[in-house]
């Protein structure tokens, strides 16, 4: 049984099937089909207000063409040390901005902080030209332990970035697992909170490739990102199979209704964790990631029963496990009762 990452799970039917109805016929190509054409309108609908969409194939190319175009390259981009841009994206960031630094910042709960992020911006310049320039912040939203930034710590970041002329970005990889845990409209947690950028996220959540830089209010940036897209050859000629698989996603809130499954197997996983004697939760559950405690000796148990899961990098004792919308509360049930016995 597979708890090993959203990205291992099979694609949602409704995503199959968007891809067979856009499967007939020919059209235009370079992202100038009717699918592509609809995702300002439908994206905008979702947030309420104007939004602008670049589809693109992977979350990596969302974030990074989104910093390339925010950031110059003498800038710094904050981010917290857990960040994925900051250590799962093999330098991608650096190279599409060429060469603006991530500067990692501490907090908890893989959370920034937004006091000690407007410390750091302030005491960035001591050294004048002979500094980064702090250009944006990018935050995770689901963290990379699975907690959610709430609205008012996005606004309060959002006021530190803005007053001092830095751009805020939200990496939302799992952007519909924190929505649904917050019970909030999207809006609430993205431009009125603050956010200038979103890379949107649903491969990890039912898609087979399919993300979606979505800008708030800026179309002076577009020109910039298209011509980042097609420079770093994220412009796909069939562009029509990405964007029907975000319609499909957006179609009847199916986007949110698989995070809440994802969630809820979360959730589940977690009451028993804690319930056991020999386990413990690293952090919060918010979303659909679970970071268990366990002896390394109780963890191979597991392993040789044919769970699979993560072990943390740089921990011997910390297990990843992640639920997807696919993920049944049968799995769950069994790797509980497995994690007892053993």
């Amino acid at each position: 049984m597979n708890f090993k990452s959203d990205n291992e799970a099979p694609a949602h039917p409704a995503v199959i099937k968007a891809l067979v109805e856009a499967n007939e016929g020919f059209a235009t190509a370079y992202a100038n089909d009717r699918y592509s054409k609809l995702l300002d309108e439908r994206f905008s609908a979702l947030f309420e207000t104007e939004c602008h969409v670049l589809p693109v194939a992977t979350g990596t190319a969302a974030n990074c063409v989104s910093l390339a175009e925010i950031s110059p390259p003498w800038g710094a981009v904050i981010c917290h040390r857990q960040a994925h841009i900051h250590n799962d994206e093999g330098g991608a960031p650096e190279f599409y901005t060429h060469g603006a630094k991530l500067v990692a910042l501490d907090g908890d709960n893989a959370r920034l902080n937004a006091a000690e992020v407007a410390a750091a911006v302030d005491s960035a310049g001591v050294h004048g030209v002979h500094n980064v320039k702090p250009a944006v912040v990018s935050i995770t939203q689901a963290t990379e332990c699975g907690t959610i930034y709430r609205p008012e710590e996005i606004g309060a970041l959002a006021e530190v970035a803005h007053d001092r002329g830095l751009f805020l970005h939200m990496d939302g990889a799992r952007f519909a697992n924190a929505v649904d845990w917050l019970g909030c409209r999207p809006a609430e947690v993205t431009w009125q909170a603050g956010v200038d950028v979103l890379s949107f996220g649903a491969t990890k959540n039912g898609a087979i490739t399919a993300e979606a830089i979505v800008v708030f209010g800026r179309p002076d940036w577009l020109e910039g990102m298209e011509r980042r897209r097609k420079r770093g050859g994220h412009l796909l000629s069939k562009m029509r199979y990405v964007s029907a698989q975000l319609l499909a996603m957006l179609e009847d809130d199916l986007w949110l209704k698989l995070a809440g499954q994802a969630n809820q197997r979360a959730a589940e996983l977690a009451r028993g964790i804690e319930q056991s004697p020999d386990t413990a939760l690293e952090w919060p559950v918010e979303a659909n990631e679970v970071f268990m405690r366990a002896t390394p000796e109780k963890l191979a148990e597991l392993k040789a029963l044919g769970f699979e899961f993560h072990i943390w990098p740089g921990y011997t004792d910390l297990a990843r496990l992640v639920c997807s919308w696919s993920t049944t509360k049968q799995a769950v049930t069994d790797l509980l009762q497995a994690l007892n016995r053993t």
